[in-house]
């Protein structure tokens, strides 16, 4: 192709791209709601949600009520969805059941809604109130749809949920003791252990929680040393209860030969 033929081209193309978006303009602009229907169906399935999007936000209410509205509406949350605004997402698909229920697509929907939510979950380090309406809504599909072919999945995902506030709270936990604060770090783990039987944490949290306890009797004015180092052992049997074959056993052991040491030394000052 010479250089004539190439100019002639992309003229050509960009008079073709120049006209589509004319069409597309003059259509956001027109009263043709039927056409408007047409092409964000037509935009829809072709995956162009952007463009798809501010035309079914001028239809919708129009449509409202109308045997058109039942797919129109599955379009407009899954177009959020697509675009990855989840907030709007699961709003959209949440409406969607409540208006459909009887509607082929309702289990596909409960579950996009209940996944927005999953979605909208933060890290760990930040605020959890998405992650409990996360957890919430996933738990809610799982109990709707027990034989979905979902279920797994959403199964998979309230495992991590949860993992990740076992991970906040022990973080917490141990933020606590990084800081000093041996009283507030026991009481952290104390809840860790209490609230998450089966965390992947929880030996961290026994053995932090025995750690914390020594700190605080290091710390302690003398007439309460004896009494926390006592209190330290025993957090030392509970941990070695339950996790006798741990990693951590030669650092426990270490804590318990440091609180004996002391203990005996309480015991000859005071004879």
């Amino acid at each position: 192709m010479n250089w004539k033929d190439l100019k002639f081209a992309s003229v050509l193309i960009l008079s073709i791209l120049l006209s589509g978006c004319s069409e597309y303009q003059k259509l956001l602009r027109s009263d043709d709601t039927a056409a408007k229907y047409t092409m964000t169906d037509s935009l829809y399935k072709a995956k162009k949600y952007k463009k798809a999007l501010p035309l079914m936000e001028q239809i919708v209410p129009i449509y409202r009520g109308k045997p058109q509205a039942e797919p129109l509406m599955y379009r407009y949350a899954n177009t959020f969805y697509n675009l990855e605004d989840y907030y709007l997402a699961g709003y959209q698909f949440e409406r969607f059941v409540v208006s459909y229920p009887k509607s082929d697509s309702l289990e596909m929907a409960a579950y996009k809604s209940a996944k927005s939510y999953y979605e909208l979950s933060p890290r760990y380090s930040l605020d959890q109130k998405d992650t409990y309406i996360a957890l919430e809504k996933l738990q809610g599909f799982v109990d709707n749809y027990p034989e979905s072919e979902y279920r797994t999945g959403c199964n998979d995902m309230v495992q991590e949920l949860k993992v990740k506030l076992e991970k906040k709270d022990i973080e917490t936990a141990k933020q606590y003791r990084r800081i000093s604060d041996y009283k507030a770090a026991i009481k952290a783990f104390d809840n860790f252990i209490l609230d998450h039987p089966g965390s992947i944490y929880r030996e961290e949290a026994y053995f932090g929680r025995l750690a914390s306890a020594y700190e605080l009797a290091q710390n302690s004015v003398s007439y309460l040393v004896k009494e926390r180092l006592e209190m330290a052992k025993k957090y030392f049997d509970s941990f070695m209860k339950y996790y006798s074959s741990s990693a951590q056993r030669g650092a426990a052991e270490e804590i318990l030969l440091q609180i004996n040491t002391q203990l005996q030394e309480q015991t000859l000052s005071t004879n």
